[in-house]
């Protein structure tokens, strides 16, 4: 039985349940079905990583203030983030995965960490 390569076509020597001829095809293989097809994707999550980045930077003891102008001037933008939540008092919190934020008076946020360990 013949059995070729889904990357590059050659033919497929070793084991019975080989699939690939090398490890050079099975990434190539890979990455191509994990890559994202589309810029837009690609953008959301490279400015949801940068803002996770910033806010992981900033609050380094899970629960602290700093200033919108500290945020806009290390890059944050406020339009990308995961979720968000609305306390019984109205405030609305907003999540980029576990690093969240609360808008107070006067320009100043409260960040804050949530533990998601199961």
């Amino acid at each position: 039985m013949n059995r070729q390569c889904p990357e590059c076509g050659e033919k497929i020597i070793g084991r019975s349940d080989k699939k690939f001829c090398s490890d050079a095809c099975r990434n190539a293989h890979n990455n191509s079905l994990n890559k994202d097809h589309k810029n837009l994707v690609r953008n959301v999550n490279n400015r949801l990583r940068k803002n996770y980045r910033i806010l992981e930077q900033l609050n380094t003891k899970d629960k602290t203030k700093t200033t919108k102008e500290k945020l806009l001037r290390l890059g944050f933008s406020f339009k990308f983030f995961t979720g968000q939540y609305i306390t019984k008092t109205g405030s609305t919190y907003f999540y980029v995965y576990n690093q969240g934020y609360l808008a107070l008076e006067n320009d100043i946020y409260l960040l804050v960490k949530v533990d998601l360990s199961l």
